[in-house]
């Protein structure tokens, strides 16, 4: 399929030090996108669909680097169908898993959690609900496995580690696991703060820098904080990206904010929601810290979309993430929604306002044009204005 936005008011890159590109239009063919800026009438017109923007603003898709997924649509946490397709309505068009360590009855041995990396991967490779991708499989590291282990599913294709719930004496125990795991090619998180789930054990900034992951899980508290001074400590003291995420101390996340910044280190600044956990359902979650970071701070909103997207696919080595030439065609179009005081989408966010998702592309392919059902409406009217396709894109409550 070749689909192409016009009529757009500002095109947000998500690169925080290039933030925005001239241009109204951005074209996308065979899920990638081909051009981003201007384009010629023909170009247009080749397209099977094109999407009229009124105006409105357009930003790479949220990635959300930290879901708690299972298997299919469905969260046993909060016993919930459905989750991932309404995260797609609040924009969230990829997600990461965090190790499925809430599927019901989880094998804790060896052959187990890797055979469990190994399904989850395997299950969503071709998955997608409501068209959003789903990185999924990442191994829970528990007492027992070796480097061979390793070796053996990188090989099969997971990619993904997550220390913080296994059966470890203490969390120094981790270190071996986390450095096997790197050094086969795969990325490394850790839970962070205190304990989240009966069994686990709190995690701290002397534990992090001993095992050294790629990524700090919610490090402002996933629910509870570290303490403040161990945020200088990772941020000084360490390479290791700092993920904040929704369900946590909103306190602590803007200070983080503000100290990444005065430390010339924003690249390492990742947003996540952590749900579905004892948090809940969070659709608009990425959206909220967007607006908290952009509203509460002098954080410029371009930034904060970075730290949802560009910065999240800088550090899992993902082609989303970027509205660029080459880059997967994930777009969201963004406005101001009816009855706010801003009538740009830009604008809104910084007033701490959620805005309106009035369309969502994935993969080059529009998944709903007009209306999200988890946001006000917008200002503008953006419409599928040509469509060589035998769909209208509206979802059944606009």
């Amino acid at each position: 399929m070749k689909t192409a936005i016009v009529n757009l008011g500002t095109i947000v890159t998500g690169d925080w030090r290039a933030p925005t590109i001239e241009g109204d239009t951005i074209i996308m063919e065979q899920g990638k996108i081909q051009s981003v800026g201007t384009a010629s009438a023909d170009a247009v017109s080749s397209c099977d669909v094109v999407i009229d923007a009124d105006g409105a603003t357009a930003v790479p898709g949220f990635i959300d680097s930290q879901i708690h997924n299972t298997f299919g649509d469905y969260t046993p946490r909060q016993k919930t169908v459905g989750f991932l397709e309404s995260y797609l309505h609040g924009g969230t068009t990829t997600a990461i898993s965090a190790s499925e360590v809430h599927v019901t009855g989880r094998p804790k041995d060896p052959e187990g959690v890797k055979a469990l990396a190994v399904a989850a991967q395997r299950c969503f490779q071709t998955y997608r609900p409501g068209g959003m991708r789903v990185w999924a499989g990442s191994i829970i590291l528990e007492p027992g496995l070796v480097e061979e282990d390793f070796k053996e599913i990188a090989d099969k294709g997971v990619w993904l580690a997550k220390a913080g719930f296994g059966a470890v004496g203490t969390p120094y125990d981790y270190a071996p696991m986390v450095g096997w795991a790197k050094k086969h090619g795969m990325v490394t998180t850790v839970h962070t703060g205190g304990a989240s789930i009966p069994g686990s054990s709190g995690i701290w900034a002397d534990h992090l820098l001993r095992m050294q992951p790629d990524v700090s899980f919610h490090v402002n508290g996933g629910p509870v904080a570290i303490p403040d001074e161990d945020f200088a400590t990772l941020l000084h003291e360490s390479e290791i990206a700092l993920q904040v995420c929704t369900a946590g101390n909103l306190r602590t996340l803007l200070m983080l904010a503000d100290m990444v910044r005065e430390a010339d280190q924003f690249d390492r600044l990742l947003i996540a929601t952590d749900t579905p956990t004892g948090s809940g359902i969070m659709p608009l979650g990425m959206m909220y810290t967007i607006t908290h970071l952009a509203s509460l701070t002098d954080m410029p909103v371009e930034h904060a979309i970075a730290a949802a997207t560009g910065n999240n696919a800088r550090v899992y080595n993902l082609n989303a993430g970027f509205i660029a030439e080459g880059k997967d065609a994930d777009v969201l179009v963004l406005d101001a929604c009816v009855g706010g005081t801003k009538t740009e989408a830009l604008d809104g966010l910084t007033n701490g306002d959620i805005v309106a998702v009035c369309a969502v592309v994935t993969d080059g392919i529009p998944r709903f044009v007009g209306r999200s059902r988890n946001t006000p409406a917008g200002n503008r009217k953006v419409r599928v204005a040509e469509s060589r396709i035998m769909r209208d894109f509206k979802t059944p409550s606009s």
